[in-house]
């Protein structure tokens, strides 16, 4: 008689930095016998994590071509530059392996084309680490406006405010970058940082139009307080062909740290979701709650790869188009506008130095309340939003 089939392979390309988070992800599955971690790969030493222990026997490479020649994983995560997804995905999948690939997955709708071609051609299939999509609170929204319980729904919107120091830009080469050597990178806040929240509000119009939807028109006001060449402040809104647009109002210059809300609006009520920790308010509730369960992203590519059928992925590539389609139609954006003189402060020293743009969570919230731009706002730091249609 046959035994049981042997634990999938897996591999990690990008082993620092965010790496180190998967890695801490793979070491109790690792040790459950769930998985066999088999390989690491870094241009730079491994970094030691006392929650991510390498263990015996796995091989450290610093390129990911020897690394599948010599490891055959059938798994393999990519937590790479944004700009190095695709031809590293393409020779892991010719390589035989299924992917979990870092958001955002690529940064244009010709590459998401050309990954997804690659996918159907190699038979195998890639997963997308946005993580948040696997809460069992947004699960708990859904189902809330499935069953109606908000009414007719006329909004869908976005705040969050975080802080990055001086160091976040200093971290890489490409940190905060527009483009390196000619290759879109769009380092900013609505692509990586607080591209979550952006992909939790795409989900909830999923939900609404019963299939992912595609954006027809973006509205979009970027800004920046250091010299870099994308955004740390923006606020978009995103209109579809049918159903309420979506209005994202996000900053890493904040003044008051405000993790990441999804508010929805219906005639019957309104819902907030606070997606990184998976606390929930609606309607009829007297306070927010917490609702506990995330199905990780690597976990259920694991269950689906065993049952395809019975397991569908969380976050198939195919579910991240509109996101992609999003990111291609910034790509035109002008250069964010430079903020400075009283409007901005500075905090500390150093690699630890903020910067905070004064009063931004006040026009980020009545923004998301009001669905409208800073500029309709009457903001005096305000310019016009860059406009935009997309095909499709």
């Amino acid at each position: 008689m046959n035994g049981p089939a042997p634990p999938p392979r897996v591999a990690v390309i990008g082993a620092n930095g965010h790496g180190r988070w998967h890695r801490r992800v793979i070491a109790p599955l690792h040790a459950a016998g769930r998985l066999r971690l088999v390989a690491l790969v870094d241009v730079r030493p491994v970094e030691d994590d006392p929650n991510a222990p390498v263990p015996p026997g796995v091989q450290v490479f610093t390129d990911h071509r020897a690394m599948l020649a010599a490891a055959r994983p059938e798994v393999v995560v990519i937590c790479t530059p944004p700009h190095t997804h695709l031809p590293i995905a393409r020779d892991a999948l010719a390589a035989g392996a299924d992917l979990l690939l870092e958001k955002p997955p690529v940064l244009s709708l010709a590459e998401h084309e050309e990954l997804s071609a690659a996918l159907a051609a190699a038979g195998r299939v890639a997963q997308v680490g946005f993580q948040a999509l696997g809460s069992a609170a947004l699960t708990a929204l859904t189902d809330a406006l499935a069953a109606g319980r908000l009414g007719t729904v006329t909004g869908i919107a976005t705040v969050a405010a975080w802080q990055r120091p001086d160091a976040y830009y200093a971290r890489s080469p490409w940190a905060g970058r527009r483009s390196v050597d000619g290759r879109p990178v769009l380092d900013g806040a609505l692509a990586n940082p607080l591209a979550h929240a952006v992909m939790q509000c795409l989900a909830v119009a999923e939900t609404l139009g019963g299939a992912p939807q595609w954006p027809v028109a973006i509205e979009v006001e970027r800004y920046r307080v250091r010299p870099i060449e994308v955004e740390d402040t923006a606020v978009l809104r995103v209109r579809f062909r049918a159903g309420p647009p979506v209005l994202a109002a996000v900053t890493l210059a904040a003044e008051e740290f405000v993790a990441g809300e999804v508010v929805v609006t219906g005639t019957a009520g309104l819902a907030v979701l606070e997606y990184p920790t998976d606390r929930l308010r609606l309607p009829g509730d007297v306070v927010t709650r917490r609702v506990p369960g995330r199905r990780g992203m690597l976990e259920n590519l694991l269950a689906h790869r065993a049952d395809p059928a019975g397991t569908p992925l969380i976050a198939p590539l195919a579910r991240t188009a509109p996101f992609t389609a999003l990111l291609d139609a910034l790509r035109a954006a002008p250069e964010p506008r430079l903020l400075d003189g009283d409007l901005v402060s500075v905090v500390g020293d150093g690699g630890e130095r903020v910067r905070h743009l004064r009063d931004v969570v006040d026009v980020l919230r009545r923004a998301a309340e009001r669905g409208a731009l800073p500029c309709e706002l009457a903001v005096p730091w305000a310019v016009p939003a860059y406009r935009a249609e997309l095909a499709g």
